[in-house]
């Protein structure tokens, strides 16, 4: 069901994962500038992957996937945006051992379920202009089940479990971003005893900061 492109070449090597109803490119985004192999993985019912099974929604459910790619390509670091910096969460808390350096962009929630979204909500509440936000409402009219399944979950149901994380861990969050509440990037972040966090008003305004601040991480 998870499907996955590299781009890129040689080590190190990194796994790449989207937010939801992210559309092809918007997924390619992080691996701008990241040296090295970058493994760029389409989650189901996301651009011309299969549409997700009944139940397929749940943090775990995708941190075995995401874990399975890195597994398959020899991946020893990660990024995850919003849905799939959930993901590694839950992988982590489960094999903290699992990457080298682990970048988390956008994290949407840790031990607290997030507020159920509405789809249209969901999709303008990022902004852009109207060529885009129509690529997020053709993406979403395939996510209903995830809209419906994920708000009454969440990452990790002890944060503690992460201070075994010893690995470098960078997390990006915003401070005027509906979606993604920026005292979950701070909660997340503290959770870690090796992370080093930085805010952005809006990822969509300041995409170059993050970019650079994500090719400065990753180069170690």
């Amino acid at each position: 069901m998870v499907t996955h492109r590299s781009f890129g070449s040689g080590a190190p090597v990194t796994l790449v994962g989207h937010g939801l109803g992210a559309t092809p490119g918007e997924a390619r985004l992080p691996t701008s500038g990241v040296p090295g192999t970058k493994v760029v993985v389409t989650l189901p019912s996301h651009g011309d992957a299969p549409d997700a099974p009944d139940g397929y929604w749940t943090y775990r459910r995708i941190a075995a996937d995401l874990r399975a790619v890195a597994r398959e390509t020899g991946a020893t670091r990660a990024v995850g945006v919003s849905l799939t910096a959930g993901a590694l969460l839950a992988l982590l808390t489960e094999e903290p051992d699992a990457f080298d350096r682990v970048a988390l962009l956008l994290p949407a929630v840790l031990d607290e379920p997030r507020r159920l979204l509405g789809r249209e909500e969901a999709i303008v509440a990022v902004g852009g202009p109207p060529g885009y936000l129509a690529e997020r409402r053709q993406a979403f009219t395939r996510l209903d089940g995830a809209l419906t399944e994920l708000p009454d979950q969440v990452a990790v149901t002890d944060r503690a479990a992460l201070a075994r994380v010893t690995a470098p861990v960078l997390v990006v969050g915003a401070t005027r971003d509906p979606l993604h509440p920026v005292d979950v990037a701070e909660q997340v972040a503290g959770a870690f005893p090796n992370a080093r966090l930085e805010l952005v008003p809006s990822w969509s305004t300041h995409r170059a900061d993050v970019r650079g601040w994500l090719v400065d991480f990753l180069r170690g």
